[in-house]
């Protein structure tokens, strides 16, 4: 492999750029907004500065890197003779078929199309396909620059040929890659969600705060981050999608995504994106600051 096309220019596109481009790979990044891509790259070049910074890396190597991306904003010419087309939209079902359905019809017939979707069924997105073997999902952790995980996902179909190539190139990127098979939410969401959702409930039912709850998860249980920081930081729009996969796959009640998360979604308060979730984000993108709505005291 050595062309890869990334489709979506925001935080877990970019960062899955950054990572491909850095290793040596021909990256195509696209996304329907020139605005969006240049937003992407210019974040890009920002973390390769900062790893300059800290002699992680070269100038020449982030010269390089920069010099591995090349930026589309048309879907057919962007996957043009691609290796791997990975799919890093919105945990949106709607949006991720319709993509795998043009990525289908557009791209060659040896190419694998893979999806970063943090919880939604593999084994659906193949079903608009016709290469239903050659799909796979590659659920990156962010930021993906940095964290080592990478969840690889097979679908009902996917075979053996497919599972084994995406083993074997993410390992070529410096990651660790986990083999898991296609359940609503796999294994990380599976096990994160109710935990953050348990978290909401808990600040919901006036148990304590959001400052004690996170501490009692940093310092009891050795997280480099609370619950309700990290829900903040994943977005609680997406926290609520994922929950809400999960609840409709399993139509288990313990999925059910707590009635406070709801409401702040409805309300735009989001998290880091939205500039308020839990904590205030004004000032500072670090979770120094409690919501108004949250404070006790």
């Amino acid at each position: 492999m050595n062309k890869i096309a990334v489709i979506g220019a925001g935080t877990m596109g970019n960062g899955i750029a950054h990572v491909f481009a850095q290793s040596g790979f021909q990256v195509h990044l696209i996304d329907v907004s020139q605005e969006a891509l240049d937003k992407g790259l210019s974040t890009i070049a920002n973390n390769l500065d900062r790893m300059v910074a800290k002699e992680k890396i070269t100038n020449d190597d982030k010269t390089n890197t920069l010099a591995n991306i090349t930026l589309f904003t048309e879907l057919k010419t962007g996957v043009k003779n691609v290796d791997l087309a990975i799919e890093a939209a919105t945990e949106n079902v709607t949006i991720k078929l319709n993509i795998f359905k043009e990525l289908d019809a557009v791209c060659n017939n040896n190419t694998i199309l893979a999806s970063n979707t943090s919880s939604i069924s593999i084994t659906q997105i193949a079903a608009v396909t016709n290469r239903a073997d050659k799909v796979i999902g590659m659920h990156f952790m962010n930021p993906v620059p940095i964290m080592k995980l990478v969840e690889i996902i097979r679908g009902y179909s996917t075979s053996n040929e497919t599972t084994n190539i995406i083993m074997e190139l993410s390992k070529k990127l410096g990651k660790t890659p986990t083999e898991v098979n296609d359940y609503p939410g796999f294994v990380a969401n599976r096990i994160l969600m109710p935990m953050i959702n348990e978290a909401i409930e808990t600040l919901h039912h006036g148990v304590t705060g959001v400052e004690e709850i996170d501490t009692v998860m940093k310092l009891g249980m050795a997280h480099p981050m609370g619950p309700l920081q990290l829900a903040d930081f994943i977005g609680l729009d997406v926290c609520l999608s994922i929950l809400n996969v999960m609840y409709d796959g399993f139509k288990n009640p313990k999925y059910a995504p707590s009635p406070l998360l709801i409401n702040m979604v409805m309300a735009g308060k989001k998290g880091i994106k939205s500039g308020e979730g839990f904590y205030d984000y004004a000032e500072s993108k670090k979770a120094e600051v409690v919501s108004s709505q949250f404070k006790t005291k």
